[in-house]
């Protein structure tokens, strides 16, 4: 499964882990991405999304039809 959300498009970040001994070694900073299954009335099926923590928020705020909408707005398929 790939880090990122399908809602607000939040990738891995990149920087520098640093050591005691303040030697610098790449990492990654990756997004809390949770899978999950919404039932989306309109077109009578299922929809499984992959969103991050707060793209789950944003679902519960501004409902699953006004969200599949946003990410088909993005160019997504759902």
């Amino acid at each position: 499964m790939s880090a990122h959300c399908q809602l607000t498009g939040r990738k891995p970040a990149f920087g520098n882990a640093i050591s005691h001994s303040h030697r610098r070694t790449g990492r990654r900073f990756d997004p809390n991405i949770q899978r999950k299954r919404y039932w989306l009335p309109s077109e009578g099926r299922y929809v499984r999304l992959t969103l991050s923590a707060k793209g789950l928020k944003t679902v519960d705020v501004i409902g699953i039809e006004a969200a599949v909408a946003r990410i088909r707005a993005r160019g997504e398929k759902v």
